[in-house]
């Protein structure tokens, strides 16, 4: 299982199971990094970018927002400038693909900048993004990322995996957060073992569907499920439109192929064609916080295929046509 992921990561460094769910890798990634009164630097474009700030500022970190405009794509050169203006800050976190929005943020740009700041780390919430998106730990020169068992890797949810450079371990050697279950270098110490294990007793089940998840997915070509996930986005976003809907943040930039964000107009309310799509036996998902009024979500990840979007825009278009009738 964790050779078969290090190509999803783009890595050659070793990849480390957390038993958790993505937020516990996160909170771990804090945990890892950082010695009380450390600054970071969020980038806020959405739930998943605020959920960094959370974690980061229960731990006593002090907090410097950036990208705060849910309705817009991280620009790197503002990260850089608020690097300029604190030269203290020890990393940047951000997510890679954030479903409140839709947003792909540029995860390649922003470590280009970390970089030229010396030491700053990067860190990339990838839980909804690495699996389906393209990702290159190693040549984009990320410092820690993360991934989930739930999203592209198409498995139950409660195992998380890690990924550090090795300016990531320099700085964890160093850090005095405190951590136990968080440990990674005791996870690392376990898994690279001529017979690898982790620390405590594992989720066996989830190993193994992770397992022949990513066996299915070589099958595939990573090339191949990258192109999949290209193919049923741009399907989705296209099918909206013939729909007459509109995207919810629509001067995003790079849009997550993972997942659409739908806004629909007024007079359609988002929970009652979603309950419809449900009656039709498809699940979709509410907007996030302030685009709950007016936004519905369709993820394409995973085990998902062309068809089942081609069925979820038919069945849209049954459903508010039906409405759209009765209100007529």
């Amino acid at each position: 299982m964790l050779e078969l992921l290090q190509p999803v990561f783009g890595t050659v460094q070793p990849v480390l199971p957390v038993h958790t769910t993505g937020r516990g890798a996160m909170e771990a990634a804090v945990c890892n990094l950082f010695s009380p009164g450390d600054e970071i630097v969020v980038c806020c474009n959405g739930r998943f970018g605020e959920m960094w700030v959370k974690f980061a500022e229960s731990y006593g970190l002090t907090v410097h927002r950036v990208a705060t405009d849910w309705e817009r794509d991280v620009d790197p050169s503002e990260v850089e400038d608020l690097l300029v203006q604190h030269p203290f800050v020890k990393a940047v976190a951000m997510a890679y693909g954030d479903t409140s929005t839709g947003v792909a943020n540029d995860v390649a740009g922003v470590a280009r900048v970390a970089r030229r700041q010396g030491g700053t780390l990067l860190i990339v919430d990838g839980v909804s993004s690495i699996g389906g998106m393209p990702f290159a730990f190693d040549e984009w020169e990320v410092d820690v990322a993360l991934v989930a068992s739930q999203k592209c890797l198409m498995s139950s949810p409660g195992l998380a995996f890690a990924v550090l450079s090795d300016r990531a371990w320099t700085a964890s050697a160093l850090a005095r957060l405190p951590r136990n279950y968080w440990d990674f270098a005791d996870i690392r110490r376990n898994v690279t073992k001529e017979k690898p294990e982790t620390p405590g007793t594992p989720p066996v089940h989830i190993v193994l569907q992770v397992g022949e998840a990513l066996r299915m997915m070589h099958e595939e070509t990573l090339p191949a499920v990258q192109r999949r996930h290209a193919e049923m986005a741009e399907m989705a976003r296209r099918g909206a439109a013939a729909l007459g809907l509109a995207l919810q943040c629509p001067a995003l930039v790079r849009r997550s192929t993972t997942l659409t964000a739908v806004a629909l107009p007024a007079g359609l309310s988002p929970q009652r064609v979603r309950d419809a799509l449900t009656a039709r036996g498809i699940r979709t998902a509410a907007g996030m916080e302030r685009f709950l009024p007016s936004c519905m979500r369709i993820g394409h990840m995973g085990d998902i295929r062309p068809a089942d979007v081609t069925r979820t825009l038919d069945e849209l278009a049954q459903v508010i046509a039906a409405m759209r009738a009765e209100s007529a």
